[in-house]
């Protein structure tokens, strides 16, 4: 097995383990479950087709599963740090826009693919129980297996709560008539199951070169983490942190902006990752994200929360006002991550100096339209000197990295009432920024410590797909989803030329985008109509 175990799986085998959004409606056809779990080989084409899933190669256009590109890195764009270039209308704006409802097309997907997951692991783990003793290899496929479905309930309990609980293969009048179950529930079988399958699965340190892309002790228990910090379960968080520290098989790669290219991709520093390879199964990110002078849709904008939370190098808090701000190269005197997440008017982007001043005559100038709405788009995970096919491009998508663990740590200690030592900043949060030699910090007291941590995880998470999920588990979305959007400051002769929010000038020179409505609420996702239409349990 080798980088294709993630994302090539669906083959004859696989596909004869699947099951539908509805837990069990396709019929088996090609194989004979009695004889297919006999032989690893077929195992093999099944398990891939598990960490598969429904992930679209190319252009995600719909969201197909939380862990392609279009879940993570696109779903940051609807969060407070981004702005979808397209707005409020279509599906994906409408999550945070105040206009969500149990039609949205993105929650459908987003239920739906989780449980195609869960019907497809349940099949697979009873065809594994039925063969009776089973070879080392055959126990961890199974706890692979339950690894896979643990985590989908992880994202299901996540954004939409209370959702059945099945965790086996159901009939398929079972399947239309199964009911809810609470939250708590759910959240503590998936915490349960990871723990469990952590101690099973090979650390990252004994997986091999060939199976780059399946799952290790490690990625169980960051996934573990992350579900005792939305259960407050602050101990359990912590521990599942510190497990994956003392193993010492990971580790903060050196150069934050490499890490996220092709070449980074082995770094021990990711943990787990969504597998793609350039051109044979690639995704559309470039497509998605790239400026018009490149070819791209500049779907990807980031906002002026996420630009203004980046320090100067001192530290100090950023402000437009300062004389170290500089309004011909943004990017100068400020924490070095800004220019290795996104660019700005000015910067040079694979090669070209992008330009998006409103006084200019070029197709990526800023205004209505296919082009930039903020004047900031996407730099991190494009590998400039590539040169491949924009739809498919090979990097790979992070979904559990070194850097979120010491952050996940030191939060867990911080809202578990933990005294909080110098020694405990310096092995988690200062150790992150110490990579890109921002000075490290000294705050001890709980409450403006934990306002810090949020503040680092939004700038060295942006656009990995944490920003909603933060906001929603910390309670904060109402209000950081209906602040004003604001883009680039723009320092052009002729104001008028500005977009301005209720035609008065910003007093930083600032491009105004738009205000969402995030509705009180709407941090849990309704449960889509068409579940509900065929199983009324589900209301």
């Amino acid at each position: 097995m080798n980088k294709f175990f993630n994302i090539i799986g669906v083959s004859l085998a696989s596909l004869c383990l699947l099951g539908s959004c509805d837990m069990d409606r396709y019929p088996l056809t090609s194989f004979s479950e009695e004889t297919f779990y006999n032989d690893e080989a077929n195992l093999e084409l099944a398990l891939m087709g598990l960490y598969r899933g429904g992930i679209t190669m190319g252009v995600d256009y719909n969201v197909t599963d939380w862990w392609a590109y279009s879940a993570t890195i696109l779903l940051d764009g609807v969060s407070d740090i981004g702005y979808d270039r397209r707005g409020f209308t279509n599906a994906i704006g409408q999550l945070t826009a105040g206009t969500l409802t149990e039609t949205n097309q993105w929650v459908q997907n987003l239920y739906q693919a989780p449980y195609k997951r869960i019907s497809a692991c349940c099949r697979f783990i009873d065809g594994l129980a039925s063969i009776g003793e089973k070879t080392p290899e055959m126990e961890r496929m199974e706890a692979e297996a339950r690894f896979i479905r643990a985590v989908q309930y992880f994202y299901l309990a996540s954004y939409y709560h209370d959702v059945p609980l099945v965790t086996r293969t159901l009939t398929l009048d079972e399947a239309n008539t199964v009911s809810k179950s609470p939250r708590a529930e759910v959240l503590k079988y998936a915490a349960d199951e990871l723990k469990a399958v952590a101690g099973i699965l090979p650390r990252h340190k004994d997986l091999l070169s060939t199976e780059q892309g399946r799952a290790t002790a490690q990625a169980a228990l960051g996934y573990l983490a992350r579900t005792c910090l939305i259960m407050e379960d602050f101990k359990g968080a912590a521990d599942a942190c510190e497990q994956i520290i003392n193993y010492g098989d990971n580790a903060l790669d050196p150069n934050y902006q490499t890490l996220f290219y092709p070449s980074g991709e082995t770094s021990s520093e990711h943990i787990f990752a969504t597998q793609y390879v350039d051109d044979l199964a690639g995704h559309g990110l470039p497509q998605h994200a790239y400026p018009i002078k490149d070819g791209g849709w500049c779907l990807v904008n980031i906002s002026n929360h996420l630009f203004e939370a980046y320090d100067f190098l001192d530290g100090t808090p950023f402000s437009y006002e300062d004389p170290r701000f500089d309004k011909s190269n943004f990017g100068a005197n400020r924490d070095p991550r800004l220019d290795y997440t996104f660019y700005y008017d000015g910067a040079t982007f694979r090669g070209t100096v992008y330009d998006c001043d409103p006084e200019a005559t070029v197709a990526d100038k800023i205004g209505p339209g296919q082009t930039t709405q903020t004047g900031y788009l996407l730099r991190k995970f494009l590998d400039e000197s590539w040169s491949g096919d924009i739809n498919a491009y090979g990097v790979n998508v992070p979904l559990v990295r070194y850097a979120d663990i010491l952050l996940m740590y030191l939060e867990a200690k911080v809202r578990g009432g933990e005294a909080i030592s110098q020694q405990l900043l310096d092995q988690t949060i200062n150790a992150v920024r110490a990579r890109v030699n921002m000075p490290p910090y000294t705050e001890t007291n709980p409450d403006k410590l934990f306002q810090l941590i949020q503040k680092e995880r939004m700038i060295e998470l942006a656009f990995e797909g944490w920003r909603l999920w933060d906001l929603f588990r910390w309670g904060i979305a109402e209000e950081k989803l209906n602040e004003d959007i604001y883009g680039s400051p723009f320092y052009v002769s002729d104001q008028s030329l500005m977009q301005m929010k209720d035609g008065q000038r910003d007093p930083y020179d600032r491009w105004y985008v738009a205000t969402r409505d995030f509705q009180p609420g709407q941090d849990v996702w309704p449960i889509p109509l068409a579940e509900k239409n065929i199983n009324p349990n589900l209301r």
